[in-house]
């Protein structure tokens, strides 16, 4: 048995170090409830859109949501074993952090990769993918089927219209017929069968910003910080990492020390 003295300069250390690892803990457990809920917003709000680049439903909000849900679990997961002490719950919180910390490692590295022309899917693939897919989609547009409800989700979402501008819609066989599509819209507008035929009254009563244009500079703009955030998040899952493997091994030396 080590002498009382080293016991009790080994406590306060303890208490320190849950006390760290409780903040963090809850922090990350913050993190999961914000992925969780961008997850949510990406299903209800970008899935059309996404949806017309491939003939099946993305995943993208579902990994968004699978990932925010494991997360919020493993930041109680991480509170109950700091609390409880116990060496080994710190050692599986330790292991959940280091494989979150090398997947957001990874997205980071992949966020900057996008970036680059020379990228095997780079960003002008992609835009290129989006844009081929909702040019056809605006072009077919029949008011009916699956991607012209799209669209309009779309153009009702975003506060947007056609494809680079309002006037894309001029083109379409639609437009001919009924004018521009209602969902283009503004909320406060006049938006009459007439207005909505003639090109140039329609310019003053709908979203005059195409969809195609609005998405791809959001995205061009936002790429590089979602990769430097993903960076960002992943070093800080160093911090608990170091923090649950320093009061892991203080608990197990303070109860051999006991002995």
């Amino acid at each position: 048995m080590s002498p009382p003295s080293r016991r009790l300069q080994t406590k306060p250390v303890i208490t320190c170090l849950k006390t760290f690892l409780i903040s963090y803990s809850l922090i990350f457990w913050f993190t999961g409830v914000i992925l969780l809920a961008v997850g949510v917003w990406g299903k209800v709000s970008l899935e059309a859109y996404i949806s017309l680049a491939s003939e099946e439903s993305t995943n993208a909000p579902y990994v968004l949501i699978g990932t925010g849900a494991t997360i919020v679990i493993f930041g109680l997961f991480g509170c109950f074993a700091t609390c409880r002490g116990s060496p080994w719950m710190l050692k599986l919180y330790a292991m959940f952090l280091t494989l979150v910390f090398l997947a957001e490692l990874v997205a980071g590295v992949s966020g900057f990769i996008f970036r680059h022309e020379s990228s095997l899917f780079s960003i002008h693939q992609i835009k290129a993918k989006l844009g081929t897919a909702y040019k056809n989609a605006v072009k077919s547009y029949n008011n009916t089927d699956t991607s012209s409800t799209a669209v309009d989700a779309i153009q009702r979402t975003l506060h947007c219209c056609g494809v680079k501008n309002y006037t894309d819609w001029s083109e379409t066989a639609y437009f001919k017929d009924n004018g521009i599509p209602a969902s283009c819209c503004k909320p406060s507008a006049n938006c009459s069968p007439e207005n909505l035929k003639d090109m140039d009254k329609a310019g003053k009563e709908v979203y005059r910003t195409g969809c195609f244009a609005l998405v791809t500079t959001v995205m061009e703009g936002n790429l590089g910080i979602i990769a430097g955030i993903s960076f960002g998040i992943a070093f800080f899952q160093l911090i608990g990492i170091f923090l649950a493997c320093c009061l892991s091994r203080y608990i197990t030396n303070n109860q051999y020390e006991m002995v």
